[in-house]
C-alpha cells in the first residue's frame, strides 16, 4: 500500500508556557500542504525498512516509521512488513515531515491489516510518537494547543492561495529553537486572528521563534522579505524553523528565484 505523507505549515505560533515535564505549551494553527514524502508498506516474509531520497541522520532502526509499527504491534498481531520511505521533506524545517511519516505508517497499517481503529484511537497512538504526530491522522486545519497534540476543529479554507515554501538548508534542532524562547501568552485569541483577512495577518499573526532565530540566521529574514517583495499576502517561518513560506492569492510570480542550494516547493493549498 502506497501513500504520501504531507507537510504542514503553522499559521502563527505562540509559545505560551514551559510545562513541568520539560515540554512547552503552544498555540498555533496547523494547516496541511501538498509537499510530500512517499511511503510504501507491503506484507513481507521478514521485517525490512529502507529509505531513499534525502539522507536522514541517525540509525535507521530508530526511524519513526519503525517506532510506529512496533508501537501498534504491542496491541495487535501485525505480521512482518517491508517499509520503503522515499524522503523528500527536509528535516529540521518545521514542516512536520517525520511526524507525518509516523502518522501515515499508523494509517496504512490500520487499512492494510483491517485493524478498524478509529481516528481517535490512531491519534492516541500518534501522540506517543511525537508532539504533532496526531495532527496528520485527520490531516485537516486545526487550532493546536498544549504540546501541539490537542486540537480544536477549524473552518479555514485557503484553497485559493498558492503556497511557496523555501528551505535554505539550515537545520534548526528543536532544542536550539526552544532554548531561545521566553514563553508568553498571546494578546488575542487564535480564532479572532485567523478570521481577519489574510492581507492583515502580516500585522497580527506572529511566529514567536522568528524573534529568537532571525538574528542568528540572517538568511531567514532575507527569504521572508523576498517573499513579501514578490507580492506575498502573508509570509512566516513555519514551526520552529527553518522553512519560510509565503501565501500568494492567485499564484506566485514566475521570476521568484533563490540560491541553488535552497529547496523550494510551490503548490496550491
Amino acid at each position: 500500500m502506497l501513500d504520501f505523507p504531507n507537510a504542514k505549515i503553522n499559521l502563527g505560533l505562540y509559545v505560551t508556557e514551559k510545562r513541568p515535564d520539560g515540554f512547552h505549551n503552544l498555540l498555533s494553527c496547523f494547516y496541511p500542504v501538498k509537499w510530500t514524502d512517499a511511503l510504501e508498506i507491503l506484507p513481507a516474509p521478514e521485517m525490512r525498512f529502507d529509505m531513499t531520497g534525502l539522507p536522514v541522520p541517525g540509525d535507521p532502526e530508530t526511524n519513526l516509521c519503525l517506532k510506529a509499527y512496533y508501537l501498534l504491534q504491542q496491541n495487535h498481531d501485525l505480521p512482518p512488513v517491508h517499509m520503503h520511505l522515499h524522503k523528500v521533506l527536509p528535516m529540521g524545517a518545521g514542516l512536520g515531515g517525520g511526524s507525518a511519516d509516523a502518522a501515515f505508517t499508523l494509517r496504512i497499517l490500520n487499512k492494510l491489516f483491517e485493524l478498524n481503529l478509529t481516528a481517535a484511537e490512531l491519534e492516541n497512538y500518534a501522540r506517543q510518537l511525537g508532539s504533532d504526530c496526531a495532527f496528520f491522522v485527520r490531516n485537516k486545519p486545526v487550532i493546536a494547543t498544549e504540546k501541539g497534540d490537542v486540537f480544536e476543529p477549524l473552518t479555514l479554507d485557503l484553497s485559493g492561495y498558492m503556497c511557496v515554501i523555501v528551505y535554505p538548508n539550515i537545520h534548526i534542532t528543536t532544542a536550539e529553537a526552544y532554548g531561545s524562547i521566553t514563553p508568553k501568552e498571546p494578546t488575542c485569541t487564535m480564532n479572532l486572528l485567523l478570521k481577519q483577512d489574510v492581507k492583515v495577518w502580516k500585522e497580527v499573526l506572529v511566529n514567536d521563534f522568528e524573534a529568537a532565530l532571525f538574528p542568528k540566521y540572517p538568511e531567514l529574514p532575507q527569504v521572508k522579505e523576498k517573499l513579501y517583495a514578490a507580492g506575498a499576502d502573508y509570509a512566516s517561518m513555519t514551526g520552529s524553523g527553518a522553512a519560510i513560506y509565503g501565501l500568494f492569492e492567485g499564484g506566485a510570480p514566475d521570476n521568484l528565484v533563490f540560491p541553488g542550494h535552497y529547496l523550494i516547493w510551490k503548490g496550491l493549498l
